[in-house]
């Protein structure tokens, strides 16, 4: 029997100790996508309790404790800190085969030094020994990174965010670790939803444009696409969570469903609306983001809100999105719409939807036209409902059959929470145990060179060097 999660966990052969051991688990670690407050970083924040550390906004574990049958009052209500960190410990024991188990015990390991298993019987311990260890100063945010081993790591904000917290941390010499910011959009796209009139005023505001058009929609986010370079942004993230379907933007029609989103306060958009005004959209900044050289990311599939009940009870992002649809026919053509216009940026996919794996791995190979020495096209790694064991295992193996691996950009957290970065650990040892198994079944030769550089590419090298970071110069 093997030791609960030893030194070589999830490594099943000897070339994969190898490889892990020696190249992939002293490498550090970028993380391009997460949801982490660049404000938290730049004042250094300092957690309380574990409660607060961990539980203030994960969905996650709010979904597997709510999975549990816990209450509500436990999970999002008005209980104490320790009463949800109780409910928490409570589950644990019930969540064999869940990411959760081994992420908890990876972020008590290795923030906390606490080999204990998170029990019933073991919550108070775990309780005073975390809040003991996070009252020290070597465990506010900016050391918890450091720790972490992050060279460089990317924050999601709105087209009208300020920056502010961003500029502090560039001009702050003592911290360094790079916090850049990423773009993400999504508000200025969703004209079926309530508020847009308010979020351009939001946005013009910012941009010293006064939006009343599309001309000056886009405009303002010209504007403010040259403000985040500025800033060091070197990414853009959509989220497609609704996208019926691919129709050719014309600029009459574009405008079409702008206005009769802002007379109708979003109630009056169609799917045809919605569709040609996210085409349209998609395309001009498509070719801004070519000028900038950025990298665009599409993550796609989710149904939002699934339980109407819910989210008029407790908002967005508490745990009740799920895998959705999308149509990859629908994807591609807007792929082409940008190539077809000499303005397809590199891109990353992300599906939510893990039977589209194959589909993703073989449409790449229909773009990869920058003859740079990295694909313009790349699928991302196996994402949120996948980041399981079998979920990243299958996503390697789909990518490695259709496409090419040693090109694979890696892990990133996705995360609102610092103690996160040991889902790199868990992507790195799933990662040395694929090729080290591909090695000893004599698919791949054991050639210590290729491997450590295969290895090294997938976990840094690639990422840094297909967004173009500066790192190390």
């Amino acid at each position: 029997m093997k030791t609960f999660m030893g030194k070589n966990f999830l490594l099943s052969t000897e070339t994969a100790k190898i490889l892990y051991h020696t190249y992939a688990a002293e490498l550090p670690i970028i993380d391009y996508h997460c949801h982490v407050s660049p404000k938290d970083i730049a004042e250094n924040k300092q957690y309380s309790n574990i409660t607060e550390l961990w539980l203030g906004g994960d969905h996650y574990k709010w979904r597997a404790i709510r999975s549990a049958g816990v209450p509500e009052k436990y999970i999002t209500g008005d209980a104490s800190d320790y009463e949800k960190f109780k409910a928490y410990a409570s589950v644990m024991p019930s969540l064999i085969g869940n990411p959760l188990y081994h992420w908890t015990h990876l972020e008590l390991r290795r923030y906390f030094d606490c080999e204990l298993i998170l029990s019933p019987d073991t919550c108070d311990e775990i309780w005073e020994l975390t809040s003991a260890k996070l009252a020290q100063p070597d465990m506010r945010v900016r050391s918890l990174i450091e720790k972490s081993g992050v060279d460089l790591l990317c924050t999601t904000d709105d087209p009208a965010d300020t920056l502010e917290y961003h500029k502090v941390l560039a001009e702050d010499a003592s911290f360094k670790t790079q916090v850049l910011p990423a773009w993400r959009p999504d508000k200025c796209f969703n004209i079926n939803k309530p508020g847009l009139r308010e979020y351009y005023d939001k946005l013009g505001a910012a941009a010293g444009v006064e939006i009343k058009d599309v001309a000056t929609l886009k405009e303002a986010l010209s504007k403010r696409i040259a403000f985040f370079a500025e800033m060091g942004c070197r990414t853009a993230d959509h989220g497609l969570d609704e996208f019926p379907m691919f129709v050719e933007p014309d600029p009459y029609h574009v405008q079409q469903a702008m206005d009769v989103a802002l007379a109708s306060d979003g109630k009056d958009v169609t799917p045809e609306m919605l569709s040609v005004f996210k085409c349209g959209m998609m395309s001009f900044l498509a070719e801004e983001y070519t000028k900038q050289g950025w990298v665009m990311q599409i993550h796609m599939g989710v149904y939002r809100n699934a339980n109407t009940n819910i989210y008029k009870a407790l908002g967005a992002d508490t745990g009740f999105d799920t895998i959705g649809v999308c149509n990859m026919a629908d994807i591609i053509k807007l792929l082409d719409m940008m190539e077809t216009r000499n303005a397809l940026p590199r891109t990353i996919l992300y599906s939510i939807d893990p039977t589209q794996n194959a589909a993703i791995g073989a449409m790449l190979g229909c773009f990869q036209t920058s003859g740079d020495g990295y694909p313009k096209v790349m699928q991302g790694s196996a994402w949120w409902f996948n980041d399981t064991i079998d979920g990243m295992r299958a996503q390697m193996q789909q990518l490695a059959n259709l496409s090419v691996f040693g090109k694979f950009l890696g892990m990133l957290t996705d995360s609102r929470s610092f103690t996160s970065y040991p889902r790199h650990e868990y992507f790195r040892r799933i990662l040395c145990d694929v090729i080290g198994t591909w090695v000893e079944e004599g698919m791949y030769p054991f050639d210590t060179e290729a491997l450590a550089q295969l290895v090294c590419d997938i976990c840094y090298n690639n990422t840094k060097n297909f967004f173009g970071f500066k790192l190390g110069e």
